[in-house]
């Protein structure tokens, strides 16, 4: 199959992989409106067209809480991606540092802290919810740190898990759930041999480290659902702040006055985010809700984005709305689904390629130079 874009790649990771895991990825919430609309919204944005303004000397570099990317785009924090691809964090965060970007690991990776740090060369970012065991917080925060983490993601728009209907008719979870996903990894012996047997232990290695014992996915949604905490407020912050010295940034905002609390709280970025369309369907697109939080927020602290991204034009479109950079997370799942640590290097040189044509185009010659003077009104 060619591959030119992440909607192939998407394409090969439906085939390649199990049903439970596919839709897993590729759902949201309810009757997932948001979810199109992240990529409706966001292909809706138009541009300005400039031309003869001698691009030769074009650059994608910028700088993020003191780290020099060579992107500005994160790989964002995704649970389980280690059933995606054998190890697949692993492959994830080589792909990522070979490229000279961050890779965030998910608190509900497969593959534990202490495996996937060694194995990259620049430091990685972790991702942490807000959960009942504050033992566990404390535990996954002294790993990360003593693993040279350097950037912690705060993800806090999961008080409660959203209502995603694709998982009980995948067999993620519902009746006899196990016994249907052991049915769709025998009708797909590539990812079974490849994942499902070499890829062992299939074990939600930070939760198995601090449990003492292995986890599957029945742990992943009954332990994980238990310990969502819907009591969770900014002052529960307060002691991760005092204990986390690195950049901490917090993941969820779609409000102005929610980023403006951030601001108050002392984080030093903000995701503006709707979980991918996973949590509350029906709320604003995060193309729609970006620029008025860069409007209350601008300078005063350092705004990322994520869900609906799908290509390098997107990444200039989100900058153009007020982002200072982006995070990939489906799109690079696809990727890794569908070729492995390659297949997530193959995406992110499509990524560079088309930042590179939409600038060239748009007549600005560096990251910092994107701005809403790019939208065409």
């Amino acid at each position: 199959m060619i591959i030119s874009s992440a909607s192939d790649f998407r394409a090969a990771a439906q085939r390649r992989l199990p049903p439970f895991l596919f839709h897993y990825i590729d759902g949201g919430a309810n009757a997932e409106h948001t979810l199109r609309r992240n990529v409706e919204d966001l292909a809706d944005v138009s541009l300005r067209q400039l031309v003869l303004r001698n691009m030769t000397d074009l650059s994608l570099e910028t700088r993020l809480f003191g780290e020099s990317l060579s992107l500005p785009v994160v790989l964002a924090p995704v649970g389980l991606t280690g059933m995606y691809a054998r190890r697949g964090e692993v492959a994830a965060a080589r792909a990522a540092a070979a490229k000279g970007i961050p890779f965030t690991m998910s608190t509900v990776s497969v593959c534990p802290i202490e495996e996937v740090a060694p194995a990259i060369g620049r430091p990685m970012w972790f991702q942490l919810y807000v959960l009942k065991d504050r033992g566990f917080m404390r535990n996954a925060l002294e790993r990360a740190r003593e693993a040279g983490c350097s950037t912690l993601v705060f993800t806090v728009d999961m008080p409660v898990p959203g209502a995603r209907y694709r998982d009980a008719h995948s067999g993620m979870s519902g009746p006899h759930a196990a016994l249907r996903r052991y049915g769709q990894a025998i009708a797909h012996p590539r990812w079974a041999w490849n994942v499902g047997l070499r890829g062992r232990p299939h074990d939600l290695g930070n939760i198995s480290a601090y449990l003492g014992k292995p986890t599957g996915l029945e742990d992943y949604i009954g332990w994980l659902g238990a310990n969502f905490d819907p009591s969770i407020s900014w002052k529960d912050l307060d002691w991760i702040r005092e204990f986390w010295q690195g950049p901490m940034v917090i993941k969820g905002i779609l409000d102005p006055e929610d980023a403006r609390d951030a601001v108050r709280f002392g984080a030093d970025g903000i995701v503006v985010s709707n979980h991918g369309g996973r949590q509350l369907d029906g709320v604003l697109s995060s193309a729609r809700a970006l620029p008025a939080i860069a409007e209350a927020v601008k300078g005063d602290i350092r705004i990322l984005a994520d869900s609906g991204l799908r290509s390098g034009l997107d990444v200039v479109r989100m900058l153009a709305l007020g982002a200072d950079a982006v995070m990939l997370g489906r799109a690079y799942i696809y990727a890794l689904a569908a070729g492995g640590e390659a297949g997530v290097a193959r995406l992110l040189d499509l990524v560079e390629k088309e930042m590179r044509v939409a600038m060239t185009l748009t007549g600005v010659k560096s990251v910092d130079a994107i701005s809403g003077d790019l939208l065409a009104r």
